[in-house]
């Protein structure tokens, strides 16, 4: 039995997915990259940084809310399974190990707005994770965290517009077409 917090790392096909994510990206202009300190968001953007000659940020508040955890089970093996944790996380009733639903999803707010008053004007990345996607998302949108949940395929990219003025828009979601036909598992809709 492991010891400690579950910290894996990604798998041979997710720095695959990295990698093409990397080539999507090259004729972006991105000026900033930031991470969760766990270890498979930081070696997905980590092809970005070597490409760009840009530093990563780590940032603890948009780490995973099970980040804690002593097990990880990735969510395609828990749905597949039909595991109740699944079936909390769908209901929105999912606990985090030292928060609430509510400070999570502030916790990631905060952080995400922190970032993005930071680079007026400016494309950043944001390396991550499916709960910490829906928290966020589910702030733009005006939907409560429990009714926000979608499944964030790997690697997918969902683009948020900010303007100064506070206003936040949802240009992508989901946006995965970097993976089209490599044969690579994708998420829960085109593994």
């Amino acid at each position: 039995m492991q010891e400690g917090i579950a910290d894996p790392e990604l798998s041979v096909a997710g720095h695959q997915q990295a990698k093409f994510l990397t080539e999507y990206l090259s004729s972006e202009e991105i000026t900033a990259l930031y991470s969760s300190p766990q270890q498979r968001a930081l070696q997905t953007v980590e092809p970005i940084s070597a490409a760009r000659g840009l530093p990563v940020t780590t940032v603890d508040d948009v780490a995973e809310w099970d980040r804690n955890s002593s097990f990880y089970i990735p969510t395609e093996e828990l749905k597949a399974a039909n595991d109740p944790r699944w079936q909390a996380m769908v209901r929105g009733e999912w606990t985090a190990d030292d928060d609430t639903m509510e400070g999570f999803r502030t916790r990631v707010v905060v952080a995400v707005e922190a970032m993005v008053a930071a680079h007026h004007g400016e494309r950043i990345v944001v390396s991550c994770h499916g709960g910490v996607i829906n928290a966020y998302l589910a702030h733009v949108l005006g939907l409560p965290i429990s009714k926000g949940f979608f499944y964030p395929n790997y690697t997918s990219i969902n683009r948020v517009m900010a303007s100064r003025g506070g206003h936040r828009s949802v240009m992508t979601l989901n946006e995965t077409t970097h993976l089209r036909g490599t044969g690579l598992p994708i998420g829960l809709l085109y593994s």
